[in-house]
């Protein structure tokens, strides 16, 4: 969960690099024969510290520090080689200078004056020490049933709406197709534990959750809790007493309640989770209506938590499981503690947002700023406790820690075993994307969504059992279509210096990370081990990880295209009715419905006719003891 503050005037910009100036009392002939015997030793010793540390491990190779000397090292190694044959060759010309043999006397030292050139252009001028590439290979170690798997959903069907000016909000029926979210999620839950059923998918996932934490093979069991962390950060400013977003942020894009509707059914109807056993919210957002007005019909024994309790929702206490932060920058504050839902919970399922921020981008590992009821400022309940850390702090905003290699909170809250260290699935809704910390929607314009300069909404969903994995993969999409916010564009274009994509270096090596970071968010003295892996595409056409072009290790990539189906019909409660509904877009159709499922059922048809409520058809039906079986017929 991310959280600015609002108080804040605005980001700061990137200073202007202090011009360079010649300096007095040295002539350039000087500064050029130290500046080659300065390079020759820092050479030598990038040489030697990238041998010593990468044969042993090689993948540290990815490190950032091993990254930044490896250019000096292979540079000391060439210009070595050259000078030695430069003068091996020239040597071989003074020897063959008489004689028959004159002719291959002066191509040898032809070769050698080539040779003694290559020596002489590879001595370095600080014009051509540039910086190193951003792309890398992969580190860390994948999770999951099938190591690093992350499953992209893309259902252009899903979506139809005018944008952030119109009158009508995403989530209403005739803009978010119900029907198709469904087939997504259930797409999503099979492609990552690679099963034909919803039901096996679960299964497998409890089972994989509960070996690898040392419980053994084994599946749900009765009385387990799951608790699902979702993202409310344009909900904060909501009114406690009526939870009704201002009408400023209307349109900004929170969780979609359709996706959360069909996750709900999934747990309830396929994994058979008792409703009662679920809990959902965010600790320090308001659960607002529009959410409510859709799940709690159906499902009014989840617990719906935030950070007030009014009208039905629960509010959200500590537990006393202490929380501690892996930084000197923490000493002598305020301690933190795990929210109740989490402490209390077996699983946690982590459903995230797709969008950008000042750090860059907000995703699974952000979604977590919101999951210690207190703010990452200090506020908790409205009120402003300075004593508390300022997890801003660790950001890579130009205000505070830009660039690579620095300690990052993140990781602590990812690695928890109350929070990230609960986590049985990351989802991250990508139906409309936000642009920024306030969730501004706007048409992707990259392929599939787009042609370049046209776009569409990016209707997409991400689901993997490595938090690392989706991550990196939500960091490439958003970094293709949004390169400007991923840099840093809002404050001063590159004021991150390459700082989004840090937390997942800490993460992915958290038992080595480039900081020096000794993680351990429970102070126990055991160290975080790697909480994924991360990497990065090759390019944003083919969009292939290292385990899609054959490797065993990195991510793997699963796009899954779902198209529109035949109308489905979309059931839900609304007081003491039914409610029946199917896209008006589909016509022709009729409704039927029957008490018992037979061979030889007697379909009748329905003879209400359906409303007309936001693109669809509604039929509403008296809630009775009886069951009723529905269907379309052309």
């Amino acid at each position: 969960m991310d959280r600015e503050d609002l108080s804040a005037g605005g980001h700061c910009q990137k200073p202007d690099s202090p011009s360079h100036k010649t300096g007095h009392g040295f002539s350039s002939k000087r500064c050029s024969c130290w500046g080659r015997f300065l390079f020759l030793g820092a050479g030598l010793i990038s040489l030697i510290w990238f041998l010593v540390r990468v044969i042993p491990k090689p993948s540290r190779a990815a490190y950032p520090c091993q990254r930044a000397a490896a250019p000096l090292a292979s540079a000391c190694v060439l210009w070595i080689l050259s000078l030695a044959s430069s003068t091996w060759l020239w040597r071989r010309a003074r020897l063959h200078s008489r004689g028959p043999r004159f002719v291959r006397a002066w191509l040898c030292a032809g070769a050698a004056a080539v040779a003694a050139l290559v020596s002489v252009v590879h001595l370095p001028h600080s014009a051509l020490l540039g910086k190193t590439t951003e792309l890398h290979g992969p580190m860390g170690i994948a999770k999951g049933i099938y190591p690093g798997r992350v499953v992209w959903v893309h259902a252009p069907d899903a979506t139809d709406w005018a944008g952030f000016n119109s009158s009508e909000p995403s989530w209403q029926a005739n803009h978010t197709d119900l029907a198709v979210v469904e087939e997504m999620v259930s797409q999503a839950i099979r492609g990552v534990v690679g099963t034909t059923s919803d039901a096996s998918a679960w299964e497998k996932m409890f089972q994989h959750f509960n070996e690898v934490r040392g419980n053994g093979p084994r599946g749900y069991q009765a009385g387990e809790k799951i608790a699902i962390k979702i993202n409310l950060t344009t909900c904060n400013g909501a009114d406690p007493k009526k939870y009704e977003k201002p009408a400023s942020l209307k349109n900004a894009i929170d969780n979609s309640p359709q996706m959360l509707l069909a996750l709900l059914r999934q747990l309830v109807y396929v994994a058979k989770i008792p409703p009662g056993n679920l809990s959902m919210g965010d600790p320090t957002g308001l659960f607002p209506n529009y959410l409510w007005n859709l799940l709690h019909p159906e499902f009014p024994e989840v617990r719906y938590f935030d950070t007030v309790g009014n009208l039905g929702r629960v509010r959200t206490e500590f537990s006393s499981v202490p929380f501690h932060w892996s930084t000197t920058g923490a000493d002598g504050k305020r301690p933190d503690y795990v929210p109740a839902p989490f402490a209390e919970a077996n699983y946690v399922i982590n459903f995230a947002i797709l969008k950008g921020h000042s750090s860059g981008i907000t995703v699974c590992g952000k979604n977590h700023y919101g999951s210690l009821l207190r703010t990452p400022v200090g506020s908790l309940r409205g009120v402003s406790h300075a004593d508390y850390y300022n997890m801003h702090l660790s950001l890579p905003n130009a205000e505070w820690s830009p660039g690579m290699g620095h300690y990052r909170a993140l990781v602590d809250l990812m690695g928890h075993r109350e929070l990230g260290g609960k986590t049985l699935l990351c989802l991250i809704d990508g139906l409309f994307g936000g642009y920024y910390w306030d969730s501004h929607p706007y048409l992707w314009k990259m392929p599939p969504f787009g042609d370049g300069t046209n776009g569409d909404w990016p209707s997409s969903l991400f689901a993997s059992l490595d938090p690392v994995a989706i991550d990196s993969v939500a960091h490439d999409f958003l970094a293709t279509e949004w390169p400007d916010i991923v840099s840093g564009g809002v404050g001063a274009a590159g004021s991150l210096q390459g700082g989004a994509e840090d937390y997942l270096h800490e993460a992915a090596l958290a038992d080595a990370p480039p900081s020096g970071t000794f993680y351990d968010p429970e102070k126990d003295g055991v160290r975080l081990a790697s909480l994924g892996t991360h990497e990065h595409w090759n390019n944003p056409q083919d969009r292939r990880y290292s385990r899609n072009l054959g490797l065993n290790q990195g991510i793997e990539l699963v796009a899954i295209h779902v198209d529109r189906q035949p109308p489905h019909l979309a059931v839900r409660r609304q007081d003491n009715h039914i409610l029946v509904s199917w896209p008006a877009s589909h016509a022709g159709y009729q409704l039927q419905s029957t008490d018992q499922l037979e061979p030889q059922s007697n379909w009748q048809a329905v003879a209400d006719p359906p409303a007309f409520f936001e693109a669809q058809n509604v039929v509403s039906n008296t809630l009775g003891n009886d069951r009723r079986f529905y269907r379309l017929t052309k």
